[in-house]
């Protein structure tokens, strides 16, 4: 396939490769796991009886009559269907953070310390916003 000539720095077009493969990455990994959710392959956490039920519900009520965890707890159970359907979701909020990090390595090597610098502190404040350590929005 011809692409055509860009002057985009070599930065950029890792940057938007990272961001190409892994956004269609994280939507085939979110059809995969959907579809083991809802063949049955794997067992739900919560079942979909119990599921409706709480639809007219607060989420609070749902997360305490569950006993779902909150925040970064649904890691602990991957091993679950609907909780499984969170690693493509995952992927892709966390993919902004992956195309960063080669970028910081090819500023470094053009020996532009600013934007290697703000693209360290991009991937810093990213990483630490996902933590959850501040506890901002619903977690």
């Amino acid at each position: 396939m011809n692409r055509p000539d860009t002057n985009a720095p070599a930065e950029q077009i890792a940057y938007a490769n990272i961001l190409f493969y892994g956004c269609w990455s994280g939507l085939a990994l979110m059809i995969v796991t959907y579809a083991l959710y809802v063949t049955g392959i794997m067992d739900p956490y919560v079942s979909m009886d119990l599921v409706t039920k709480f639809w007219s519900q607060p989420v609070g009520e749902y997360l305490t009559q569950n006993n779902v965890p909150t925040g970064w707890g649904w890691a602990t159970l991957l091993n679950k269907g609907d909780f499984l359907n969170f690693l493509g979701i995952a992927l892709l909020g966390g993919l902004t953070i992956v195309c960063y990090i080669p970028v910081i390595f090819a500023y470094l090597k053009k020996k532009d310390m600013a934007y290697a610098i703000i693209s360290l502190l991009e991937v810093l404040v990213l990483c630490f916003a996902a933590s959850g350590i501040v506890g901002g929005g619903a977690h």
